[in-house]
């Protein structure tokens, strides 16, 4: 039995205990151990909530060397999908972001596999030679199993690709009906987005906002994606700017997003803009992101050129690491409807342009020597005011610069490069940037000469710390020592976003950095 003595002596030791802390606390405060203090990871471990995906279609080009639209929607299969020969496996890439990415199957997957019958484009009935696993279940239960088993590989979930019509072998049944079935399909096999493309009705606005609204009733937790038909962003929950060549995407996308900017007055949210395989324009922009790049790299199985993905310019699949950074940064900051804030659109355009050689494009008409030309606004801004971007030497040339404040006060910029003849440019300029306040995180993309965050209205700022981490890494690095602190100026090296912007990059890839930065 434990006695009086010994409870004292317990208590008295524990005091001892107490003290010897405290004192430790005092000297480490003293003699400057709070500077071994280190954040977690600055980007969050919670998925993001962005409708960002990965679409199949190029790994549907890819496995049969691009060989006609019909070999592509034949390799749609379970095999490829799950399988794990050479090329198969689709469903294991981008490893690290599957929990915030939906897996989009594209055109085919609800068409006969053996005869490709056009008419059963819009039947959304997984067919059952393609994916032999469902063979005994109905609609509802064969998308259920493919939804659950891309589920158990850790995506946030399964999407599919939509033919904008109701199927023509199908054509005698009510509309209504038939879209209702179909939406309580998906809302029973959990599946979570739909990308709405070509079709019959696909260039109808009445008949996307129609079909907007069945999916609203019936599945309210399906995202439903529209194309084509800008008049449609009133009612669309996102909207794709749409294909592009790879070689001269940049411009092409920026210039598509300016567009869609304008095509609505401010007021309650719509859609979110959806610019594809762009990751750092969608940082930038307040947009969601739709990955068309794999890391099946290299020439295509036939040893033709990838002209999907040219190794010419910015050889997109060496590139992985910057959609990794992108969808991170969601985890952050969440994409915006299109006319959620106010934006700027400088009226000054740049000109990218790139000389055509073979295997670079799907597009015939843009063969050897062909020019190919696009212009877009050299500055593009959401809730921030026009930066200042001045070059560091009058044979420069300008990058874009693109920049957005989200809903919950973080705020992204990126500098873009440039498309010249046949060359891919990452110019680096000088950019001061203002902002309202400077606690929240910031994002940024890109090489820059130097980046200055102005705090407007303030006379000085004073962070005690500085961290910044590569939006692909979980490691923080304190840069406090490396910013200038200048009146109410952070003055961010460009040197500095480069070696944190890359720090954790993955060997071999061509990625430009992508960073989170946080004050205290």
């Amino acid at each position: 039995m434990i006695g009086v003595k010994d409870i004292i002596r317990n208590i008295i030791m524990k005091q001892k205990s107490n003290f010897i802390i405290i004192l430790l606390a005092i000297f480490c405060c003293a003699t400057g151990c709070s500077q071994s203090y280190k954040p977690a990871s600055l980007v969050p471990e919670t998925p993001s909530k962005a409708p960002d995906y990965l679409c199949t279609w190029n790994l549907q080009g890819y496995v049969c060397s691009y060989k006609s639209s019909v070999a592509m929607r034949h390799e749609l299969t379970e095999q490829n999908i799950f399988g794990d020969g050479p090329l198969e496996g689709w469903a294991r890439v981008f490893p690290k972001i599957h929990k915030d990415l939906f897996l989009v199957l594209d055109d085919a997957w609800d068409t006969p596999l053996k005869s490709g019958d056009k008419a059963y484009y819009g039947s959304l009935i997984l067919d059952t030679v393609r994916f032999p696993s469902v063979s005994r279940l109905n609609p509802e239960q064969r998308l259920a199993y493919v939804s659950d088993k891309v589920k158990s590989l850790g995506w946030k979930g399964l999407g599919l690709w939509i033919c904008a019509q109701q199927a023509p072998i199908y054509k005698d049944e009510d509309s209504v009906q038939y879209w209702k079935e179909r939406f309580q399909w998906m809302n029973a096999a959990g599946i979570r987005y739909w990308k709405v493309d070509w079709g019959n009705e696909s260039k109808k606005e009445a008949w996307r906002a129609w079909l907007t609204s069945m999916g609203k009733k019936w599945a309210p937790n399906l995202i439903i994606e529209h194309a084509m038909t800008p008049a449609v962003l009133a009612s669309a929950a996102t909207y794709r700017t749409y294909d592009v060549e790879n070689v001269i995407s940049i411009p092409h996308t920026i210039d598509r997003i300016a567009n869609l900017l304008k095509a609505l007055p401010k007021g309650k949210a719509v859609s979110i803009i959806n610019c594809e395989d762009e990751p750092y324009i969608a940082a930038g922009m307040g947009c969601a992101i739709g990955i068309m790049r794999h890391p099946f790299n290299g020439k295509l199985p036939n040893g033709d050129p990838d002209h999907a993905f040219p190794l010419a310019g910015r050889d997109l699949k060496s590139r992985l690491d910057a959609e990794v950074r992108g969808v991170r940064w969601h985890r952050i900051a969440t994409p915006f409807g299109i006319n959620e804030t106010d934006f700027y659109i400088d009226s000054n355009k740049l000109h990218d342009f790139w000389t055509m050689r073979d295997h670079e494009t799907y597009i015939k008409d843009h063969g050897p020597g062909y020019i190919n030309a696009w212009d877009a606004p050299a500055i593009i801004t959401r809730g921030l005011d026009k930066p200042t971007v001045t070059l560091p030497r009058r044979d420069s040339i300008y990058p874009y610069i693109l920049a957005s404040k989200y809903p919950n006060g973080a705020i992204a910029i990126a500098a873009i490069g440039r498309t010249l003849d046949r060359q891919y440019s990452t110019p680096r300029a000088d950019v001061l940037l203002q902002v309202d306040n400077y606690n929240h995180p910031f994002g940024i993309f890109g090489h820059f000469d130097s980046l200055t965050i102005e705090v407007k209205g303030a006379s000085s700022v004073k962070a005690t710390r500085i961290w910044a981490q590569d939006l692909a890494g979980e490691t923080p690095i304190d840069i406090t020592s490396e910013v200038i602190q200048r009146g109410n100026q952070f003055i961010v090296p460009g040197s500095v976003i480069d070696k944190v912007g890359l720090s954790a990059a993955t060997k071999g890839d061509k990625s430009e950095p992508g960073l989170v930065l946080n004050f205290e």
